[in-house]
């Protein structure tokens, strides 16, 4: 059995008078209030049952706190085996990032995937509060496994430059460039279906 984690993403703050204010003046559409299917649920389907997909509901993603997603991420690492796959996506995506490189992760990953990964507050509405790094990326770079850079030209959200960034700090990365996509908040998500089995 194949294990794959999905850390989804979420926003940060650096008070609760911010999270408040920003709330208050962010201009919403209808599809904010209806149900939506996105990719990462799409996932134990298109992936098969030789998959086992863990998808975590991390603590308060509106309004979240590092300290808050590493306590309940390190809840389910005691369900993980050696050679599982870690995709991030957005916040989940620095976490992942953040996190590895400052902690050690109890099991052999084969590859870690951050989709749309911001790498510093530049171009980022609201900021990223606590999740932002302080140190370099070595702890990801020996522990990682495969890592993949998957970001879109377009992204309106985490500028693609963020994905350069990254780069620069680990070379050997893969770097997955679509020219579109967006933000990847969508149905489906090909891309990422092909790459996860290309890995395993």
């Amino acid at each position: 059995m194949k294990q794959v984690v999905v850390i989804n993403g979420g926003s940060d703050f650096r008070s609760y008078e911010e999270f408040i204010s920003y709330i208050k003046s962010t201009p919403v559409d209808i599809s904010e209030f209806l149900p939506q299917q996105v990719w990462r649920d799409r996932l134990p389907e298109e992936l098969g049952d030789n998959y086992r997909i863990f998808i975590p509901e991390m603590p308060n993603r509106a309004n979240a706190h590092f300290e808050e997603w590493k306590i309940w991420f390190e809840k389910m690492t005691q369900y993980l085996i050696d050679d599982v796959i870690l995709i991030g996506h957005s916040l989940g995506a620095l976490f992942l990032a953040k996190y590895l490189s400052e902690n050690t992760f109890p099991h052999r990953i084969k590859a870690t995937i951050l989709i749309s990964a911001p790498y510093d507050d530049e171009g980022l509405e609201p900021p990223l509060g606590d999740f932002a790094m302080d140190r370099p990326l070595d702890g990801l770079a020996t522990q990682g496994g495969d890592i993949y850079l998957v970001h879109a030209e377009d992204d309106p959200i985490v500028p693609f430059a963020h994905a350069k960034k990254y780069l620069e700090q680990l070379p050997s990365a893969h770097l997955v460039d679509l020219k579109t996509g967006k933000h990847f908040i969508q149905p489906e998500f090909p891309e990422l279906v092909e790459l996860i089995k290309k890995i395993v």
